[in-house]
């Protein structure tokens, strides 16, 4: 039965809002999640998600994990820039992990972390469309209509995990905003050669070419121009294949068959305060990254898991939205957040360009890297964990 007020309410019910939810149940902590969304069709989002071993931690401790049986494994990450001979090879070993990072549908994340909220004591609206929400020095408001309803809860603490959707409403919330002029083209792809638990990532001067093992296949994120994209998207199986294999290379013989495609413009945006007047910001509200590297939904679900023992740890009745609380979670994800950042940002700018020089310096660096397994394991744990490796 729906409370008139909480100690959390979270805005957003995709997978970084149902972390924090799952963490924050059983605990005494009163939580309302809102998702202006009902479970979403499997086709409707055919993107692969990356996930960290450190992701893996996480969803395990959560009682996720166990639901991901379709879980890719990677065991190896194979890095090399288009145009240059240096490579890297980045393997489980480097990192002392059982598993560098697993594949999974974003689909059954979602359908799996649905599924466990189902039977947990946190009240969960799907299909609830938030209006308006406002704040004083003693709590938060949040307005929403939920079955043709008009409703209103207040709560000690919001946190908005809704992709930043609302955050114009925050007066002293503001964005840092890059546009790259570029598009990601996602799709699953079967090759001659079957995966085998490595993970390819290519640099070109058009952007990154990533392709993850998936079942026995591949998942595809192909960053291009935006005019580029167009052409893709509209090109058959056997032409999109064909370009395909020329742009990435022989490394797993023909590309055979495509599935359905889509693609989505990529954009670097960043809050530059995660926190406000009883608010908190997690995920891509936070923080919205380039899919390079796969940082992006490890890194928000950082932010969940580090705002659940922020909240956990702090006395419900007296500091939970307070500003010590909101600056305790502010300089735990601080270091992490700008890292992940300027670490993919870099890529992208380091590698994505058809400078002959620069090119042959990445190039170098990718094979000077291959050959310090300390430098290595540093970095690998980094991309794993976040920045306190």
């Amino acid at each position: 039965m729906l409370s008139e007020a909480y100690d959390t309410v979270i805005i957003g019910g995709g997978p970084v809002g149902m972390a924090l939810a799952l963490a924050l149940h059983d605990s005494g902590i009163s939580t309302l999640l809102l998702e202006a969304r009902g479970l979403p069709e499997k086709d409707e989002d055919p993107r692969p998600l990356a996930l960290s071993h450190g992701s893996r931690l996480i969803l395990q401790r959560l009682g996720v994990w166990p639901e991901l049986s379709n879980a890719t494994p990677i065991t190896t990450i194979h890095i090399s820039n288009q145009g240059s001979l240096g490579r890297t090879v980045l393997t489980s070993e480097d990192a002392g992990v059982p598993a560098l990072g697993y594949v999974v549908n974003y689909h059954d994340l979602f359908k799996a972390m649905h599924q466990l909220l189902q039977v947990t004591k946190v009240d969960y609206l799907s299909g609830a469309q938030v209006t308006k929400f406002e704040t004083n020095t003693e709590q938060g408001q949040v307005e929403f209509q939920y079955g043709k309803k008009d409703r209103k809860v207040a709560a000690k603490l919001l946190v908005l995990a809704d992709g930043g959707r609302l955050t114009g409403q925050i007066e002293n919330i503001n964005y840092q905003v890059h546009e790259y002029q570029q598009w990601a083209i996602v799709a699953n792809i079967k090759a001659e050669m079957p995966q085998s638990g490595i993970a390819y990532e290519r640099f070109t001067p058009d952007g990154p070419v990533a392709l993850l093992p998936t079942g026995d296949d591949f998942s595809l994120v192909w960053t291009v121009s935006p005019l580029m994209a167009q052409e893709i998207l509209a090109q058959d199986d056997e032409v999109f294949l064909s370009r395909l294999h020329q742009h990435f290379g022989d490394r797993l013989g023909k590309f055979i068959k495509a599935g359905k495609r889509s693609g989505f413009p990529l954009l670097l945006k960043y809050a530059t305060s995660n926190t406000s007047q009883r608010i908190a910001l997690v995920g891509n509200a936070a923080q919205t990254l380039h899919p390079v590297a796969g940082q992006g939904f490890n890194l928000g679900l950082r932010d969940a898991w580090e705002l659940a023992s922020v909240i956990l740890t702090t006395d419900v009745t007296t500091e939970i939205g307070t500003p010590a609380m909101l600056s305790r979670f502010h300089q735990k994800r601080q270091v992490d957040s700008n890292s992940g950042r300027i670490f993919t940002d870099s890529l992208v700018k380091l590698f994505s360009n058809d400078n002959i020089l620069l090119k042959n310096i990445c190039g170098i660096g990718l094979s000077a890297l291959d050959t310090l397994p300390p430098l290595k394991r540093f970095v690998a744990r980094r991309m794993i964990f976040g920045a306190r490796g």
